[in-house]
């Protein structure tokens, strides 16, 4: 039934700081940007390798997660990357701190977590391919 991931929506509440957070950090591009005045939001299409789609939305007054990770809903959102090397080195030059590397004990690939600008728990996780 299920052909595929389509896209993750994601909640900022600052704009301009996960804008940047996602394109300039992340690398992922820009699709489309729209400022919907009816609803006083933004919502920023992006896109990143293997067909990777997000959605950045703002929402005036939006709750703060509970907790993290252990939230009802979703845990945290995973990225596939070839070289987590590289990848961790590219969050430091940016200022962005990260958990430890750990190994997946059922799949012996190593991941690493750190938090995008609203603390939404994020995971690189290496898979060459």
């Amino acid at each position: 039934m299920l052909a595929g991931l389509h896209h993750v929506a994601l909640i900022a509440s600052d704009y301009e700081r996960s804008k940047r957070f996602y394109t300039q950090v992340l690398g992922l591009r820009v699709l489309a940007e729209h400022y919907r005045e009816a609803r006083q939001s933004w919502k920023l299409d992006l896109a990143g390798a293997g067909g990777l789609q997000l959605e950045l939305f703002t929402f005036r007054g939006a709750p703060p997660r509970p907790s993290r990770p252990e939230a009802l809903g979703l845990r945290h959102l995973a990225f596939r990357v070839g070289d987590l090397d590289a990848a961790l080195a590219q969050l430091r030059a940016h200022g962005i701190a990260h958990e430890d590397v750990r190994v997946d004990e059922y799949t012996g690939r190593r991941f690493c977590f750190f938090a995008d600008p609203d603390g939404l728990p994020l995971e690189f996780y290496e898979d060459a391919r």
